[in-house]
């Protein structure tokens, strides 16, 4: 039973939230919350496995809510529901360890597709939507030598990858699918998630969108 945690300042969008996803046999809503400082307060004491974080609140917004409920270090993820596919508060949120990001006039299968898949330790949005944003919203990367032809910066993250590891890394940030890197690489596609496995394991990325932020940060891939 995957359990959820929604949140968002109109009651009535939390309703219809509410009614869609108790709808569902293996979901099941353990609370609410009107802004960011009650999702924190929430989340620690319910510990629920996915909360359904609006960006834009009054007072502590979804930004830093989510920023407060992944430095806890819980199990929970954050799904964060925003208005606009490009919209830079969605850039702060996936760098604040947000899980990933749908529009909040997704299909209802959209949406409750994208709880089972944060739910089970995957992120939602598509890897290729990542880097699009990131590219977008590139100029608020970390300070530091980003040209053409500057080498990667030597970070601890990176350090204990094999030559496969970072290069299979360097084509995740790319925004590749397992699918297009074991074609690529004359790999069986399991082999792929097994590499994938290792990386996020050893650099401490949450999921596949927090390994794209990782190839951006380390400059393993650069903004086009």
């Amino acid at each position: 039973m995957t359990t959820v945690l929604i949140t968002d300042d109109q009651p009535m969008q939390r309703f219809g939230f509410r009614m869609l996803l108790e709808s569902q046999d293996d979901m099941t809503v353990v609370g609410e919350a009107a802004n960011g400082s009650e999702a924190v307060r929430l989340a620690a004491g319910l510990h629920p496995d996915v909360v359904l974080m609006d960006i834009r609140m009054p007072g502590l917004d979804g930004i830093e809510a989510t920023r407060r409920i992944v430095a806890t270090g819980d199990r929970t993820r954050v799904l964060i529901l925003t208005t606009f596919d490009l919209d830079e508060y969605a850039y702060d949120a996936l760098r604040s360890g947000a899980s990933g990001f749908l529009i909040k006039d997704a299909y209802p299968e959209e949406l409750l597709a994208g709880i089972r898949a944060v739910a089970s330790g995957d992120a939602v949005v598509a890897p290729s939507l990542t880097r699009r944003l990131l590219d977008t919203y590139a100029h608020r990367l970390p300070a530091g030598d980003t040209g053409p032809d500057a080498p990667a910066a030597p970070d601890t993250r990176i350090a204990s990858l094999t030559e496969r590891e970072r290069e299979i890394l360097t084509v995740v940030g790319q925004g590749w699918t397992n699918t297009e890197i074991a074609t690529r690489f004359q790999l069986a596609e399991s082999t792929v998630k097994t590499h994938v496995s290792r990386i996020l394991a050893k650099t401490g990325a949450r999921d596949r969108v927090q390994a794209v932020i990782l190839a951006y940060d380390t400059q393993l891939v650069r903004p086009r």
